[in-house]
């Protein structure tokens, strides 16, 4: 078992203007004889899934889906030839074999995480995601985003909004976002990621390769 997950601390990179995340002590065993922390985070902090809800006005919040959901026979997408802010097209979206139920875009940009660079990174272009979405594939990727994020660096003609998102969200399947070490994962495994007990529009999960 492999664990593709970013911990989750204070101060770690969020999407730009998402809450700041804050793990601060409230009890320690030198006073109070045992030990607590505060959290302080948005439902998209670091590694997470992404509900139709958090797009799609009347989708699907994570308590409508059953928990064997969030175990996927995944297939891992080699995108590591693209650079900062490339579009990965249509035809990198392979056909998959009928018990794959989730595509893990690996780009190899958790390398940047916690740095300026990472808000750069490669993205699905909306053929893309629309290909998956036709699939009823669910999306996995080592990014902030599937979708461009927003930087100083970005060009005028990436798409406006969220159109990976739409389309993926929009088809009622879900997306994970911020996984690490795929490199340790064959082309085909099983991937876990239990998000927490939210009724919401996401929640962070721990996200295991097996």
């Amino acid at each position: 078992m492999h664990d593709l997950t970013h911990p989750i601390e204070t101060g770690m990179q969020t999407y730009p203007g998402d809450p700041a995340v804050s793990v601060e002590p409230v009890a320690t065993h030198e006073t109070d004889g045992y030990r607590e922390s505060s959290l302080s985070m948005g439902s998209h902090t670091g590694t997470h899934v992404d509900a139709p809800a958090h797009i799609v006005a009347d989708g699907r919040t994570l308590a409508e889906f059953a928990l064997d959901t969030f175990v996927r026979t995944a297939q891992v997408v080699d995108c590591r030839d693209f650079d900062a802010r490339e579009a990965i097209p249509a035809d990198r979206v392979p056909a998959v074999a009928p018990d794959v139920d989730c595509l893990v875009f690996w780009t190899g940009w958790d390398e940047h995480w916690n740095t300026d660079r990472y808000l750069d990174h490669p993205s699905l272009s909306p053929a893309a995601a629309q290909r998956c979405a036709e699939q009823g594939l669910a999306v996995a990727i080592d990014t902030l985003n599937p979708d461009p994020t927003p930087s100083d660096r970005a060009s005028d003609d990436e798409p406006d909004g969220f159109p990976a998102h739409h389309a993926i969200l929009g088809a009622g399947l879900l997306i994970f976002e911020n996984l690490r070490n795929l490199e340790a994962v064959d082309e085909r495994f099983e991937l876990q990621a239990y998000p927490l007990g939210l009724d919401g529009d996401g929640a962070p999960v721990r996200a295991v390769g097996r």
